[in-house]
């Protein structure tokens, strides 16, 4: 707590006070440009590694960034995303998951959460299209592989969530909204988003498009990923085709 209390006088007498002008105008009201959906865990700072100033990010933050498909909870995502779109006018969602993602160990053995820790256990079945497309498309893997693969996958079923809301549905008819889907690597500093068309992650260079449903499907092909293996670039996201 001491160092909370020391950080707080800091940040008043430093960054505060040289950007009063700021503040000033935050305090008029928001206009972030991206709604950016990430895990809860520490290690991930979505300001620091987009260099945003505050006020640039709306962000929806909990354990394993997952967004329950509509209607299937009565939680804060929906409400956040709703807020997000009508009433901040936001285009852009990202979806951030990362590596060495706790919440993706613990769906992957998710019946030994069930008395240990119920709360987990139960948010976690949210990702249930996640653990059984992993479970039934990556049996031959295991350890680091089997989880990089889990938290890219469970990226791309999130994405698909919120494609279920309708406010998201229609904006993306019209083209009016995009999704991206990223993955940040903590050792490297790293950042990789997937490419839709080519079915890998790859280094961002711009917003992806809004696509069409059929522009989803996934197609087979060889090629190397900047992220994953080029063994699991060819079987990403094939699970969704069985």
């Amino acid at each position: 707590m001491e160092k909370l209390i020391k950080g707080l006088r800091k940040f008043q007498s430093t960054y505060f006070s040289t950007h009063r002008e700021l503040f000033e105008q935050l305090s008029l009201g928001q206009k972030p440009r991206v709604l950016f959906i990430t895990c809860s865990d520490s290690r991930i700072d979505p300001n620091l590694i987009t260099n945003s100033e505050i006020g640039e990010l709306f962000i929806i933050r909990n354990a394993g960034n997952i967004i329950p498909a509509y209607g299937a909870a009565n939680g804060g995502e929906g409400a956040a995303i709703e807020y997000a779109i009508h009433a901040l006018g936001i285009e852009e969602i990202i979806v951030c998951g990362h590596s060495h993602c706790g919440a993706m160990k613990g769906l992957l053995k998710l019946d030994s959460l069930r008395e240990k820790m119920p709360l987990v256990y139960d948010w976690l079945k949210h990702a249930e299209s996640t653990r059984r497309l992993v479970t039934e498309n990556y049996a031959n893997l295991e350890g680091e592989e089997l989880l990089d693969i889990t938290i890219a996958e469970n990226v791309l079923t999130q994405i698909e969530n919120l494609r279920t809301y309708p406010v998201i549905h229609s904006k993306l008819r019209q083209g009016h909204i995009s999704l991206t889907a990223w993955v940040y690597h903590i050792e490297s500093g790293a950042v990789y988003a997937y490419d839709a068309l080519r079915h890998e992650y790859v280094s961002p260079s711009s917003a992806l498009e809004a696509l069409e449903p059929e522009e989803l499907l996934p197609r087979i092909q060889q090629h190397s990923s900047g992220w994953i293996s080029s063994e699991q670039a060819d079987r990403i996201y094939q699970g969704s085709r069985r």
